[in-house]
């Protein structure tokens, strides 16, 4: 285009956003401040949903700095973005101090917050802020109930998200929806109660769809329950015959069971298919640059360095007790090729960059794109023990805020 106006700016940043390319949006974003475009609302909300896609913490800062200097910091919309960006981007304080000195809010708002506790780990806040928003004659959505369902589901309060989900149909006349079913399928499978589960499941007055059967089997696969999980992954497959995390979910059954002939054929099916697992990718930012690691990366500049690095911090965990859970890798491997293999994954690499190249007192803040997994949850915890650092890994579904060896999860995700 020879001449570009803002709407054509806010619509490459728009789709940049929509199409999980944050980084690119966060481009062409500064070179619309180069150029001297002033942005407007709608210009404002992509920027702030590609930081809060993208989860870093600096980055959001100066978002919300500009958005202020620009006027848009009275905006109920900008708010209700900046609460969810604050959120993503690993601060719950700051998405609390957002929501506290609004002048108004709407359903979103409260929502929003809901949300925002809910993926940080803390459902008393979450359940609180529920009863706060009812009690500002603020009528709960399906939106909302989602948060506050999920919030339950990911602290293990079963009867507690019972009441809930009956309280949405009987008293505020919502009738539930696919993403209700599902809350309440992991609510229940995240607890054990497998059993509720299916039961759920059979008597939706839907058929159920391909989250609602990924959230039972990925419940399955946690607990180990191999037949119903190899009956749900099934399930899955019939529903959508290429989906990536049912057929790795149903090989990585067959290779805990040692069907390393099921496991390989699953694998040439896959690669038949142009089927491919999902990298592991982790990301840290660190003075204003975003830094991409990959399982067993060696690509970065300073790779020797953090592999000396790991070298090390695995050494000093050894003392206080550390020991590969090699577990968690599904291969037909030999035990010291699956140690190495678990060694090097990405937030582990992520980490060792930061705990290189950070100020010795400042937070690590890693954002991953897959859940975390046994070995690294319990090398992390041990990391801001012996390292005396406070560690805030966001995963795909939740925050881990890692502290003294503990984590706020309180190893239940």
């Amino acid at each position: 285009m020879v001449e570009k106006d803002l709407v054509s700016w806010s619509a490459m940043i728009s789709g940049y956003a929509e199409s999980d390319q944050p980084q690119e949006a966060l481009r062409l974003f500064n070179e619309l401040q180069i150029l001297g475009i002033r942005p407007d609302q709608v210009t404002m909300l992509s920027v702030i949903s590609a930081c809060a896609n993208l989860g870093v913490l600096d980055k959001a800062k100066w978002i919300h700095v500009y958005a202020d200097k620009n006027g848009f910091g009275g905006s109920l919309r900008i708010n209700n973005a900046l609460i969810d960006m604050y959120a993503k981007c690993g601060s719950l304080e700051r998405a609390r101090n957002v929501f506290e000195k609004m002048t108004s809010r709407n359903v979103i708002s409260w929502t929003s917050m809901i949300n925002a506790f809910a993926i940080h780990g803390d459902a008393s806040n979450a359940l609180r802020y529920f009863q706060k928003m009812k009690e500002a004659c603020v009528e709960p959505n399906g939106v909302t109930f989602v948060g506050v369902l999920y919030a339950c589901s990911h602290a293990g309060l079963v009867e507690e998200g019972r009441k809930i989900f009956a309280s949405m149909i009987n008293e505020h006349n919502i009738t539930p929806k696919h993403e209700h079913y599902g809350c309440m399928v992991d609510l229940f499978g995240r607890a054990n109660l497998l059993r509720e589960a299916v039961e759920i499941v059979e008597t939706m007055p839907f058929a159920p769809n391909v989250v609602i059967w990924g959230s039972l089997m990925s419940a399955c696969q946690i607990h180990g329950e191999t037949e119903l999980g190899e009956f749900t992954a099934k399930r899955v497959l019939e529903l959508e015959p290429d989906h990536d995390g049912a057929l790795v979910l149903l090989s990585n059954i067959y290779a805990k069971e040692r069907k390393w002939k099921n496991v390989g054929d699953l694998r040439q099916l896959m690669k038949e298919r142009g089927i491919c697992k999902e990298r592991g990718c982790s990301r840290i930012e660190l003075n204003d640059e975003v830094h991409e690691f990959l399982v067993a990366d060696r690509n970065h500049k300073q790779a020797y360095e953090i592999y000396e690095k790991l070298n090390e911090v695995v050494s000093r965990l050894k003392l206080d007790g550390y020991a590969p859970n090699t577990g968690c890798v599904l291969v037909d491997l030999e035990e010291e090729e699956k140690r190495e293999v678990v060694l090097w994954h990405s937030e582990k690499l992520a980490l060792c960059y930061g705990l290189i190249n950070g100020a010795k007192d400042s937070c690590i803040r890693i954002v991953k794109n897959l859940r975390v997994c046994e070995d690294c949850h319990t090398f992390l915890k041990l990391v801001s023990k012996v390292y005396r650092r406070e560690i805030v890994v966001r995963d795909r579904t939740r925050f881990h805020h890692y502290r003294d060896g503990v984590c706020s999860c309180r190893d239940y995700w």
